[in-house]
Order: structure tokens, then sequence, then C-alpha cells
């Protein structure tokens, strides 16, 4: 409930928010700091903190690249857990993590999530665990007030979206299309239906992401969505022009009036 709080509260003042994404370790946990104060002083309202893994499944070219790289580089679950930590404690804003099964698993899940609360992360997203085979983990999440955000895709059918909604909190994850992260979205009458279907399945905030990439994207989602999904789309502007043009291309997609 503490992060629906606030998305509620934020959406008090602002008519749409905006999460972001990086890669722990990618291009190092230096960077990542620098990266993640520019983002939240150019108005970013929630950040997902991807924890590297060798198979990440859901991810496109650009985000499965920067998991190779910061693995390459030996980035660690221990690195990733003790920088989420310095973070939380030092932005006022929601952390979530994002990762694989496989990572809570072998951490073990209730030692995982416990660690998750004391270094101060809101939820996780963790694309590749249905509720049916992660009742250890729903269930050590909620005994620790932490969010496990689930995801509806395009392909949805009403009744499993429901059936995730009760089984989800925070938000919903609204996958803008079929594939993986970082390909261009092209939103269409088609896409008004889903979302309105995903509002239909639930009371939780929604997220829209997956190939979000300009200003005209997040207006099209002011309400229709609450919170607006960018990942590859960060990288690659950090990648070819820099840091400090990250925080340019975010305060470009919102008018100074939506910053909170």
């Amino acid at each position: 409930m503490e992060l629906e709080f606030f998305i509620k509260d934020r959406l008090k003042k602002k008519p749409i928010l905006l999460m972001t994404h990086l890669v722990l370790g990618y291009p190092s946990l230096k960077k990542c700091y620098r990266l993640i104060e520019t983002m939240v002083r150019a108005g970013v309202d929630i950040i997902e903190l991807q924890i590297p893994f060798s198979e990440p499944v859901a991810d496109g070219p650009v985000i499965a690249m920067a998991n190779q790289k910061a693995l390459e580089q030996g980035i660690t679950l221990k690195d990733c857990l003790d920088f989420a930590g310095s973070v939380a404690g030092s932005f006022d804003i929601p952390f979530l993590f994002m990762t694989y099964c496989n990572i809570p698993f072998t951490f073990g899940t209730h030692n995982f999530v416990k660690t998750m609360a004391e270094k101060g992360l809101k939820g996780a997203i963790i694309p590749d665990l249905p509720p049916e085979e992660g009742k250890e983990y729903l269930s050590a999440m909620k005994k620790q007030n932490l969010s496990p955000v689930l995801i509806f895709s395009p392909t949805t059918p009403l009744d499993r979206m429901q059936f995730l909604g009760k089984h989800g909190s925070g938000f919903i994850y609204c996958v803008a299309r079929k594939g993986v992260t970082g390909k261009q979205t092209s939103f269409s009458r088609q896409f008004e239906q889903y979302i309105g279907m995903c509002r239909e399945a639930t009371t939780l905030p929604l997220a829209v992401g997956f190939g979000l990439k300009e200003k005209q994207d997040v207006d099209f989602l002011c309400g229709k969505a609450d919170i607006a999904v960018i990942g590859s789309h960060i990288l690659q502007t950090m990648e070819e022009k820099g840091i400090d043009c990250v925080g340019e291309f975010i305060e470009g997609l919102t008018d100074r009036t939506f910053k909170g």
C-alpha cells in the first residue's frame, strides 16, 4: 500500500508520473549514481533498478547488452543490494528492483525480500514469476509491506488480468505491445481498447512501458495511464550523448507544469 499511496498522492500534482530504468553496474556503479542524480533532478518519480542476469528474456538488445556488460565487469548481487540501499536512503522517491526469478530463488526468497525491505526498496518486478509459482515470494512481500508489481500484456484475457490484479500491489505494469523492450511502440485504437480493459480489471495505478521514446508518447498516455515508463531510450541517450543529456531528455518529455 505504501507505493500505491505514493503514486496516488503524486498524481494529485501531476497528470502522469515518469518511471525510468537502469541496469546496475552499467556502465559502472559510479555512473549509475550520477545517472540517478540526474534523473531525479529532472523530475523522475520512480526508478527501476535492474539486477543483471545472464538471460534477460523480456529485454531487448539495448538492455540485454547492458546486463551482459555489467556481468562481465564483475557486478555481484551484494553490490546491487548495497548500491540500492545507498540510493534509496539518499533520494526521496521509491526505488524498485527488476530482475528474474533465478536471482531471489538462488539467494533465498525470504532473505531476498527481507534484505530489500532493510535496504529501503519499495517493491519488485519479476516478469518470469507468475503468482501460481510465486506464492512464497508474494507471501514474503506482503509480510514486509513491499509491492510485487505484476504485468498485463495485450494478450492477457480479462479474467487473467483480474486474477493478477488481486495478487499484485503498488501498480500494474502494462506492456504496450507484444515482444521485448526497446522497439518503437505505435499507439492505436486497439491500444486504447486494451488499456480500457486494464482499467476495468484493477483499481491499481497503471504503468505503461515498452518502446516509449518521446514527448508525444507521454502526452498520449495522459488520462489513460498513471505512469509512463522509459527504459531502453535512457540507456541509448546516455551512450550516445552522455549523462547530462539524459536530464535534458527527461525534462523534454513533460511540460514543466507537470513537475511536482
